[in-house]
């Protein structure tokens, strides 16, 4: 099911924001970025998210899917689906760990979908918050913030993958 693009909905549950980040990301075309405190289990590690993903990136030469990660020591050191998707299609899905200088300053969460659809948490804690299939503004805000921080962080999946494994 798709997200529908002409409406904006509000977000006040796990079950609603677990079910509007599947939608939004199969409404994707090229592609996902993800910031997030700690992969947020049952959110990004549910089976039909990752159908969607997988589906996402196989379907699409082209598609890219890039997660921050806020905290990586809170992350689920059982394993995380996402990350053994990642490690799989590390072509086309990459993490990294959220940079010091920005940790304390970002508490949102949040998944941009093709630079214009917005699921944003502004409390990473709580699972209320907004959604919406067209928002490019809002969205391209965002990115630039998730842009900035991305080129900041480091690729240390070695070191993350030793706490989630």
């Amino acid at each position: 099911m798709r997200y529908n693009d002409n409406k904006r909905r509000v977000l006040s549950s796990f079950e609603d924001t677990r079910d509007a980040v599947t939608q939004l990301a199969a409404s994707a075309e090229r592609t996902l970025a993800i910031y997030t405190p700690d992969l947020e289990p049952g959110i990004y590690d549910n089976q039909e998210f990752l159908e969607v993903v997988k589906r996402l990136v196989l379907a699409k030469r082209y598609a890219r899917v890039r997660v921050l990660i806020q905290n990586p020591m809170k992350a689920n050191r059982n394993g995380n689906a996402l990350v053994a998707l990642g490690r799989r299609l590390n072509t086309y899905i990459e993490f990294r760990n959220v940079d010091g200088k920005y940790r304390d300053k970002h508490k949102e969460a949040y998944l941009i979908a093709d630079g214009q659809a917005l699921l944003f948490r502004a409390s990473s804690g709580k699972w209320e918050g907004i959604v919406g299939g067209h928002e490019p503004a809002i969205a391209q805000r965002q990115l630039d913030i998730f842009e900035e921080i991305w080129d900041a962080s480091e690729f240390k999946l070695d070191r993350y993958e030793a706490r989630v494994c």
